[in-house]
């Protein structure tokens, strides 16, 4: 079997800018991932449980359905509605970001719950509100408990980014594509895909594993 090399070359920098462009989109629906999972997740753990159904049912939907589907509902259903036209990279970090949510507001639910209701109570016996309770006693330590899960959800989020290809978003796969369909290709295409996915986990873990090391000094 001749590997041709040259596709590879020739498209080298469509793929630096997919790549780019799956760095962006993760970094975007992590982000905004983060801020919606951490009140969904509050609200999932409120004392009285009619208010939580809402929040309930969110999570629900969002993790029993598959991201392909939210990402074509989102793509020619929502944006439509909210634009006036399709948008690649708007549905992408748009799916990505009310994906990941659902996911990181377990991870918060059970950071949260897994600190001692102790904290708590010593926190309000001081003066402090619940709010104020949550905001600088239990969260911060519930956070640092919480990165190595955050981390995974991450690396989970650039390897799923590869299905926004569907709805033409120009990430990695969708080049990828491009080339398989240019030159009708496999292995040049899909392996050098696989490749890049692969040193973006990869690096990603390190870094991660570098930062659980530090906080386990501290």
């Amino acid at each position: 079997m001749d590997f041709r090399f040259d596709i590879i070359v020739e498209y080298t920098p469509f793929l630096i800018k997919g790549t780019l462009l799956t760095i962006g989109l993760s970094l975007a629906g992590i982000l905004i991932g983060t801020i919606l999972g951490l009140f969904i997740g509050l609200g999932k753990i409120q004392r009285r449980k009619l208010l939580t159904w809402p929040f309930v049912w969110y999570i629900t939907f969002f993790r029993g359905t598959p991201l392909f589907v939210q990402i074509l509902l989102i793509h020619f259903g929502v944006v439509p509605m909210l634009i006036g036209e399709t948008n690649g990279i708007v549905a992408t970090i748009i799916a990505l970001s009310l994906n990941a949510a659902a996911y990181i507001a377990e991870i918060f639910r059970a950071g949260i719950q897994s600190i001692d209701r102790g904290q708590m109570e010593a926190a309000r016996s001081l003066g402090m509100t619940h709010v104020q309770a949550m905001r600088y006693v239990i969260l911060p330590q519930a956070f640092k408990r919480m990165i190595p899960p955050l981390g995974n959800e991450f690396i989970v989020l650039i390897k799923e980014s590869s299905l926004a290809a569907i709805v033409a978003t120009p990430e990695i796969m969708y080049w990828g594509r491009a080339m398989a369909g240019q030159y009708y290709r496999v292995w040049e295409p899909y392996l050098t895909a696989a490749v890049i996915y692969l040193i973006l986990t990869l690096s990603l873990s390190f870094l991660l594993n570098l930062l659980e090391r530090r906080l386990k000094t501290e």
